[in-house]
């Protein structure tokens, strides 16, 4: 991540940008706008951005298309979908796409601020973390730290979205215990993140889908009914 951070916001509503931009340039963010999937590709052609704010009803192509686009080109992309307060369906087929977070509007710039903030700061810790414990071992897998990778064991590449990787990491963290969906939201977002389970259910059966054997019996990641989940696998340290 560059020391200034560069933020790409799409939103169609040109007086919504104005007002992100210039509450984000307060706080020292490079914030670049655009008003549909094209002018967000042209973005992306000239620079590498940090994170991606990205409205779900835009014209033209519509926001979880290029949503789904997106994580398809860039597995790590922090990526924070904006939805309509009412629409809960669009922010689980948001998150089934690889979005890492969601905002309902309207919302507060203080809010979007500390939701950008916390997908940055968790990492840039763990690449911290990743010089001195560069991959996590489970089963026929390598969690790669430093560079926020997840290999099978015949090193193949299997990518992970931002969120992923941070619930992922977490399970890692605390193997072999159960895990409320609150402390899962805790230890992956940060603990001023509003719950909402089912994105965690989401996620998780994204993750499963990833590294199970079979999706339909999951052994890795066991579902305890009406309390939470237990990461079953034992955890190594390797170089």
């Amino acid at each position: 991540m560059t020391t200034v951070p560069n933020i790409l916001v799409v939103d169609d509503d040109e007086e919504l940008l104005l007002l992100i931009k210039r509450f984000l340039e307060r706080y020292d963010y490079n914030v670049e706008v655009a008003g549909s999937g094209a002018q967000m590709d042209a973005a992306m052609a000239r620079r590498n951005f940090d994170a991606l704010i990205l409205d779900v009803m835009l014209p033209g192509e519509d926001g979880l298309s290029l949503c789904k686009r997106v994580r398809g080109a860039s597995s790590s992309l922090p990526i924070i979908m904006l939805t309509a307060v009412t629409e809960t369906t669009d922010r689980i087929v948001g998150l089934e796409l690889g979005a890492d977070d969601y905002l309902a509007k309207p919302f507060d710039a203080r809010e979007l601020l500390a939701r950008i903030r916390a997908l940055l700061r968790r990492a840039t810790q763990h690449q911290t973390a990743a010089n001195h414990l560069p991959s996590l071992l489970f089963g026929n897998w390598r969690l790669d730290l430093s560079k926020r990778e997840l290999r099978s064991k015949n090193m193949t590449l299997v990518p992970l979205s931002s969120g992923e990787f941070e619930l992922l990491l977490a399970f890692l963290e605390h193997p072999q215990r159960l895990l409320t969906r609150e402390q899962l939201i805790d230890y992956a977002r940060g603990p001023a993140h509003e719950a909402f389970d089912r994105s965690i259910d989401v996620q998780i059966s994204r993750i499963r889908r990833k590294i199970e054997a079979d999706k339909r019996n999951p052994e890795m990641i066991r579902t305890v009914r009406n309390a939470g989940y237990i990461f079953t696998m034992p955890v190594e340290n390797a170089p």
